[in-house]
């Protein structure tokens, strides 16, 4: 009898359980019609290229059948009328593929890489939180630096190095004094007395009188 693989996409709304139904079903149908199915492989939830009939994600089921051309046509025909499959291809091999195929192998490398949930493994810190070694190197690179900055002066020291406020009696003594009596009177220039008047007037006549002679000379 010829071989045959066939993959179908249940739609993303029915459940795991509900897959293994449908695969349960085709898998009554090759077997009344003379075949067998030699291994069947669930692929997961997976998304779609495309949305097909509103659906982003759909469940895979891989089957790998021995049966007559017969048996795998009335399989198509029941996934066709059937609600919950997408889609499906059923192409012709000439040889069936012993253990997992490549997508299950892939699957199983995915879930071994990812952490587990039931508290065995450490999942490390959230995001936002570091470890007390990550928080040492901190702490040392802060050392240097607030070594070197001086302490900040309290509200006491700043008073006491703060001048303190100027008196009348300081500023009286920085301002210079104001000059005496006796001083200002120094300081004056001597009263003009009836002599030194009589000498300057005698002084400006004989200017003039010179400037007359001069000129009559001439």
């Amino acid at each position: 009898m010829p071989y045959y693989e066939s993959v179908f996409i249940a739609r993303q709304d029915v459940s795991a359980p509900q897959v293994e139904t449908l695969a349960d079903t085709f898998t009554e149908i090759i077997s009344g019609g003379g075949g067998s199915v030699t291994k069947r492989e669930y692929w997961g939830l997976r998304n779609l290229a495309y949305r097909i009939k509103k659906n982003r994600k759909g469940h895979y089921m891989l089957l790998n059948i021995d049966a007559p051309s017969e048996a795998v046509q009335e399989m198509e025909r029941n996934m066709r009328i059937s609600e919950d499959i997408l889609r499906y291809m059923t192409i012709r091999v000439e040889e069936l593929e012993e253990g997992p195929s490549v997508m299950a192998r892939s699957r199983s490398a995915r879930d071994d890489h990812r952490p587990r949930r039931d508290g065995h493994q450490d999942r490390g810190p959230r995001r936002g939180e570091g470890t007390a070694k990550d928080d040492q190197p901190a702490e040392k690179a802060q050392g240097p630096a607030a070594a070197s900055d001086p302490p900040a002066p309290s509200g006491e020291e700043q008073k006491a190095k703060a001048p303190p406020p100027e008196t009348g009696e300081d500023k009286a003594a920085s301002d210079p004094p104001a000059p005496s009596g006796e001083e200002q009177k120094a300081k004056a220039p001597p009263p003009e007395t009836g002599e030194d008047k009589a000498a300057s007037e005698t002084a400006e006549d004989g200017g003039g009188a010179e400037t007359a002679t001069e000129g009559d000379k001439t």
